[in-house]
């Protein structure tokens, strides 16, 4: 079966079905990095090197799986297909993102806050309906590049083992890949791995939302305003973003009681909650192009 197949059944799959309801491999996963962050990093005394080994532990043995798995005779293909839809989120961004956007219309501001604390790790009880309407916005542009893009470009690339090393690596950094007196040292190995595998893909996104949104705002906003964000591939997605989107993200946001003062990305009017669901069928439609585009490649090389 060819890669273009694969990916349109791992994302029909994940439209369909959603995320597993009673077992999600990625919880189970979640509590066994726990168990290991306990035993290298307890008491927040881990160093690089125990981020390095924890890392390999967590990741390297179910990669391995998934590569014996995918080869098997018979059966491999569809391996392939299950690893891609347990590590897509596109339906879930959907269900998560939407209701926000569906509170902020209806007025009821402590709904969209709490919704949207679903979403982010900032501070949210205090956010106005902009602020809220901000951070939902650049949850959509960033996690649909994390959550969907990046996973179908590793699945592309390397099959079952490729997206399961990536979404491991994604969720490890998600764990351990802060900035603070805990994770410093200890998560530095699980943030720079995860940099480096989402190098390429973001940059592929930015690029995606370009094409599919106000194209020369977009291009501008990636060049002038992404460097000055934080997070090397965090940066282009969203300034890229919020330019197709001709809306105005970013600014200062509380994360644990501290004030991160943030620049501006994207230019136009303060998002709103048309922004969330401009932002949502963004990523929808950068999903089929992609497919399109793998689709129309599989049959002119075929």
């Amino acid at each position: 079966m060819s890669v273009a197949l694969l990916c349109v059944a791992g994302v029909a799959l994940d439209a369909l079905f959603g995320e597993p309801k009673r077992w999600h491999p990625l919880v189970a996963f979640g509590r066994m990095a726990d168990r290991i962050e306990q035993r290298f990093n307890s008491g927040g005394r881990g160093w690089r090197s125990h981020g390095v080994t924890a890392w390999v532990l967590a990741v390297l043995p179910l990669t391995i799986l998934a590569t014996a798995l995918s080869w098997l005779p018979y059966i491999g293909w569809l391996v392939d297909i299950l690893a891609l839809y347990c590590a897509l989120g596109m339906r879930s961004l959907g269900e998560h993102v939407q209701p926000v956007a569906q509170a902020l219309r209806s007025n009821d501001l402590e709904e969209a806050r709490t919704r949207v604390g679903y979403l982010v790790s900032r501070q949210t009880s205090e956010l106005d309906s902009t602020q809220v309407a901000r951070a939902a916005t650049e949850s959509v542009l960033e996690n649909g590049s994390d959550a969907v893009f990046a996973a179908l470009f590793w699945f592309v690339v390397a099959g079952a083992p490729g997206v399961v090393l990536y979404r491991l690596s994604n969720t490890l950094d998600a764990m351990w890949g802060y900035r603070n007196e805990r994770f410093e040292r200890f998560g530095w190995a699980a943030a720079r791995i995860d940099d480096v595998l989402n190098y390429i893909p973001a940059r592929l996104v930015a690029l995606t939302y370009a094409v599919l949104g106000n194209t020369r705002l977009a291009l501008k906003c990636w060049r002038k305003q992404a460097p000055q964000w934080d997070s090397p591939n965090a940066g282009p997605v969203m300034a890229s973003g919020a330019g197709a989107l001709g809306v105005e993200l970013g600014g200062p946001a509380i994360y644990h009681g501290e004030l991160h003062e943030r620049t501006q990305l994207g230019e136009g009017p303060q998002a709103d909650a048309d922004a969330i669901d401009r932002g949502w069928q963004l990523v929808q439609r950068g999903v089929w192009l992609w497919l399109l585009i793998l689709c129309v490649g599989s049959e002119f090389y075929a």
